[in-house]
């Protein structure tokens, strides 16, 4: 794989599976999300795969996929399932080798629990990837963004940058400023959501997202 980013961020509800899409199409990337929680409806996958109109992004189905809503380890044990970290990884090193980057969608955030003992912040750490976060514009944004980007410190985690997400207030500055992670783009609030939308953000975070990646590097 050429590189290996993690769209996690500071919560529920704030984007990442948007920014996921707009990061595909910008860098003709893969996509996965290995671990979907509230999967009654249309997945994230099926939401990313219908959004993304480049030719070359392979998207590559979960390892768990579960129906409530709930956080992972909670729908895993609801359905007599334990996720395991290493079987995770096991499916990561089965995926179909590309010269593509491969962007991986969190689960609700760096914190949130895969099992028991594992949380996303250790599998970050066991895939070796670096890591986008992704802020939305909201009251209460900077105590979360903050308080993610101090993890990121404690657990050594690689971050590229934010994503910043919404219009309700400019925050932006201020939490890259306090966290010392660099801002590589701004969503607008989309009203309709639709692929010519995420094309057209995609056109406009391409070169910032280009110059923060890694040079070229072999899976694993």
């Amino acid at each position: 794989m050429k590189s290996v980013i993690f769209v996690s961020g500071i919560g529920t509800g704030i984007g990442k599976t948007v920014v996921s899409a707009i990061l595909t199409e910008a860098l003709e990337a893969d996509y996965w999300k290995p671990v979907q929680a509230g999967a009654a409806g249309e997945t994230d996958t099926e939401w990313v795969r219908n959004m993304v109109t480049n030719r070359k992004s392979v998207i590559h189905p979960e390892v768990y996929k579960f129906k409530s809503q709930a956080p992972p380890h909670i729908a895993a044990r609801e359905e007599g399932v334990k996720i395991s970290m290493e079987k995770i990884f096991a499916a990561y090193c089965l995926l179909p080798s590309t010269n593509n980057t491969l962007i991986i969608e969190d689960a609700g955030g760096l914190h949130v629990p895969l099992n028991d003992v594992e949380f996303v912040s250790d599998l970050i750490r066991v895939l070796n990837a670096r890591v986008i976060l992704v802020s939305r514009n909201y009251p209460g944004s900077i105590n979360h963004s903050l308080l993610t980007s101090k993890v990121c410190r404690q657990k050594n985690l690689r971050v590229l940058g934010w994503m910043f997400n919404d219009k309700y207030l400019d925050y932006e500055n201020d939490i890259t400023r306090w966290s010392g992670f660099p801002k590589l783009g701004s969503i607008p609030k989309f009203e309709n959501i639709s692929k010519d939308a995420i094309a057209e953000a995609a056109s406009n975070i391409k070169e910032t997202i280009l110059q923060v990646l890694p040079p070229r590097h072999a899976k694993g």
